[in-house]
């Protein structure tokens, strides 16, 4: 089992999505089971079907959550700025454009705000990188050249 990589705010946001299904979502489609339950023939009652499927997907997503945390590895809070790993911030140019990337493990990756999975393209070509390194990137349209410019 490979390790997940995560922040410790990426780790207690799994936490309380956790909590939150056990405690409160879980037991409110098992009531509302029960309450379908009493209408009647379940062949036809979609208030039945519908609670179902919504415990179907909670209780995958409660597995799936045990199994997260479980293989969570929480990234250290200090890094080397002399070499980028998962946690690391880094500054990059990239075909002359600037680029700010946060590098974190895949289950906190959002490309969005910067947010690069260490499993991506991206990510793996960056890690292990020094500043002035020079690292290619394989892209849909081919191969990106990058600058690091920053570590932090």
């Amino acid at each position: 089992m490979s390790p997940q990589y995560i922040t410790k705010e990426g780790l207690e946001k799994l936490k309380k999505e956790l909590e939150y299904l056990k405690n409160e979502k879980m037991p409110e489609i098992i009531e509302r089971i029960a309450r379908a339950k009493e209408l009647g023939d379940l062949s036809e009652n979609a208030e039945y079907q519908e609670a179902k499927d919504d415990q179907g997907f909670t209780a995958g997503r409660i597995g799936e959550l045990e199994r997260l945390i479980r293989k969570a590895e929480v990234i250290a809070a200090s890094h080397s700025n002399e070499m980028v790993s998962v946690g690391c911030t880094i500054r990059a140019l990239c075909e002359g454009k600037e680029y700010r990337y946060t590098i974190v493990g895949s289950n906190e990756a959002d490309p969005g705000r910067g947010l690069i999975s260490n499993e991506s393209p991206i990510g793996r070509a960056f890690l292990g990188g020094r500043i002035g390194d020079r690292v290619k990137v394989l892209i849909p349209r081919g191969e990106m050249e990058c600058e690091i410019l920053e570590i932090n």
